[in-house]
C-alpha cells in the first residue's frame, strides 16, 4: 500500500534486462506481476498472461496492457498445465513465497521442453552493505526491512536452486554505479539484485 500502483525499484534497468531476455513472438507467462508496471517493458509483440494474488493490481494490468491475467495463490499448488509458454518471468516473486522451489518446479513443467526460459531479478539479500549492517543489527535499506520477504537467498544457493531444475544457468549482479569498480573482481559481493535466465528444462520422467 505505501509503494503503490505503478511502483517498481530499479524499473529501467530490470526492465531492459527483461525486454532483451524475453524476446518477441513468445508465450509468456508473469507471476507475480502486480499491476503490470514492469510487464510493460516486454509486453509488446509478445502473448502474456499475467497472474497475482491481488485482485486489484491484476485489474489495473489488464486495463493497460490488455493481457490475460490469472488470479492464483501460488503459495497453493502450481495451476498451470504442462509446456504451454516459451517463457516465464518471476521478477521480485520468489522471496515472497513459502515454497520458491515449488515455483521454480512449476516453471520448468510450464516451459516448452527444448526452448522455454525461466526469467526474473530476485533481491541479494547477502551484498556486503547487508552484512555490515546485519552485523550493527540495522536491517534498513536491505531485504530484510520488507516484512513480505519471506525467503532470502546467497548467490550460491538460488543457483544450486535453479540447477536442480535447469541445465543452463546465467545470473548477472546489479550493482549501485557507486561500486562498479569493485564489482569487476566481487561481481557479487557488490550486487544488490540478481538478474537470471535458466535455460534447457531438465526431464524428470
Amino acid at each position: 500500500a505505501r509503494r503503490g500502483r505503478g511502483f517498481a525499484l530499479l524499473l529501467e534497468e530490470r526492465g531492459a534486462f527483461l525486454e532483451h531476455h524475453v524476446g518477441k513472438g513468445k508465450k509468456v507467462l508473469d507471476v507475480g506481476c502486480r499491476d503490470g508496471e514492469l510487464t510493460a517493458t516486454y509486453a509488446e509483440g509478445n502473448l502474456v498472461t499475467g497472474a497475482d494474488i491481488d485482485e486489484e493490481a491484476l485489474k489495473a494490468a489488464k486495463l493497460k496492457l490488455s493481457l490475460d491475467t490469472k488470479h492464483v495463490d501460488l503459495n497453493d499448488d502450481w495451476p498451470f498445465a504442462d509446456g504451454q509458454y516459451d517463457v516465464v518471468v518471476a521478477c521480485e516473486f520468489l522471496e515472497h513465497v513459502y515454497f520458491p522451489e515449488r515455483i521454480v518446479a512449476g516453471a520448468r513443467r510450464s516451459l516448452a521442453p527444448d526452448a522455454g526460459r525461466f526469467v526474473g531479478t530476485i533481491p541479494h539479500a547477502y551484498s556486503l552493505q547487508s552484512r555490515i549492517k546485519f552485523l550493527l543489527g540495522r536491517k534498513d535499506g536491505t531485504p530484510l526491512e520488507d516484512p513480505t520477504h519471506i525467503n532470502h537467498f546467497t548467490y550460491r544457493e538460488f543457483k544450486s536452486l535453479l540447477s536442480t531444475h535447469f541445465s543452463e544457468i546465467t545470473i548477472v549482479g546489479w550493482t549501485p554505479p557507486r561500486y562498479a569498480f569493485l564489482s569487476q573482481f566481487f561481481p557479487y559481493l557488490f550486487a544488490h539484485d540478481l538478474m537470471f535466465v535458466a535455460t534447457k528444462p531438465r526431464s524428470f520422467t
